[in-house]
């Protein structure tokens, strides 16, 4: 199986053969507001054709790129060893706006590997971040910054989580729309999550989490974070509180929709299968994804009889002569591209591939969109909703409807 953010560039010619993502749910899982009504995309999916305007190259290994929300124009873009570079236009800062390399481990998987910004961070200029430390421990800590650099010394480490392994590390932080902290853990590696932990709810591995952050927050706070008092687990004896979902292997970056607040989970898949999670808006959480029991709707290990449980099945699944490690992307919400809008876009790191997959009230649908060549290791938004993706040879695009 491809190591996702090994560092070595994986070949990809002489293999375009593929079988196209199959839809597996064919109906939305909620009719509650505000997802009751889906509402029309720019374009239809088959007329559908997109390009990449490169904004910027020559960074080492990036993984990540988004923007402040501070109406700046900034973008930032994240590097495995450690640093974040601010992006006006096409010239980057000449000094980092982060440089914690000498904190991180980017052994594997490893490295610094989400970046959230508060979303009042035009007034409080405090941002987040997910690395693993030279232990290789999940570390989610909160900065400060001041203009175009962080504030030295301004490190406040939330939540640290032992990993077993050098893979599956997760990484993508983001704030949904009630204001928490949505933190990516995988299994914490390991082929076929040998400890179980997509399935253990007593640990933080292999979850999508919720944490509360602000400062004035009146949530149960008897750690450097709250725990919501609506998390699933908040009051079951023996389970992590933080836990807002589970049975995930890698969740490898996932969004929120600006517009309607859904959740989009990429999950990379062991040896067959990739997937595409969904959950809507109105969700109380603590929705079961499957693995290990599962790789996409198949039972796991390969051969095994179906389980009975309470799963919640991905609304894509592609198998490995399509693509080997799916990247999660974004709802389109942009202006500048209006046949996009309302499509969310998602690839492939090692065939470089691009889908748009569309929501409709008879139920989803997915079609190739790209076969871009690129190590396809992220998306991004910036301000103003535009979608950017990010190839970890070491450039940023901007993507564009042709």
């Amino acid at each position: 199986m491809a190591t996702l953010l090994a560092g070595l560039l994986l070949a990809l010619a002489g293999c375009k053969t593929s079988n196209p993502p199959v839809v597996v749910a064919p109906q939305p899982t909620s009719t509650a507001e505000p997802t009751a009504a889906i509402e029309p995309t720019g374009a239809a999916l088959a007329d559908i054709s997109i390009g990449f305007v490169r904004v910027a190259d020559g960074f080492a290994q990036p993984l990540f790129v988004t923007a402040a929300g501070d109406g700046s124009g900034r973008l930032f873009v994240v590097e495995k060893s450690g640093r974040i570079w601010i992006l006006r236009g096409a010239t980057r800062a000449p000094q980092p706006f982060l440089d914690i390399s000498a904190a991180v481990s980017t052994q594997s998987e490893r490295g610094l590997l989400g970046l959230a910004f508060s979303q009042s961070f035009a007034e409080d200029g405090l941002f987040y971040v997910d690395y693993t430390d030279k232990d290789g421990t999940t570390t989610i800590s909160r900065f400060s910054a001041k203009g175009d650099a962080a504030t030295p010394g301004s490190e406040q480490v939330l939540l640290k989580i032992k990993q077993p392994y050098a893979n599956h590390n997760g990484g993508m932080i983001a704030f949904g729309p009630d204001g928490d902290l949505y933190i990516g853990m995988g299994d914490g590696g390991g082929g076929g999550d040998p400890h179980r932990n997509g399935q253990n709810t007593k640990v933080l591995l292999g979850k999508v989490l919720r944490i509360d952050v602000a400062r004035d927050s009146t949530a149960v706070r008897d750690t450097e974070y709250g725990i919501p008092p609506d998390n699933p687990f908040a009051n079951t004896p023996g389970a992590a509180r933080e836990i807002w979902a589970y049975g995930l292997r890698n969740p490898w970056r996932f969004s929120f929709d600006r517009t309607t607040g859904d959740l989009w989970i990429g999950d990379v898949g062991q040896d067959v299968w990739e997937e595409i999670d969904f959950q809507a808006a109105d969700s109380a959480g603590g929705e079961n994804y499957g693995w290990n029991l599962y790789e996409g709707t198949h039972p796991y290990p390969p051969g095994s009889k179906p389980r009975t449980g309470d799963f919640t099945m991905p609304v894509v699944e592609y198998d490995h002569k399509t693509g080997e490690a799916v990247t999660g992307g974004y709802v389109y919400r942009g202006s500048a591209q209006p046949a996009l809008f309302g499509t969310y876009f998602y690839g492939d790191y090692v065939s470089g591939r691009v889908w748009g997959l569309q929501r409709e009230a008879s139920g989803f649908q997915t079609r190739e969109l790209a076969d871009t060549g690129y190590n396809v290791v992220s998306f991004g938004e910036d301000d103003a909703g535009e979608l950017l993706l990010v190839d970890f040879k070491g450039a940023v695009y901007r993507v564009v409807a042709k």
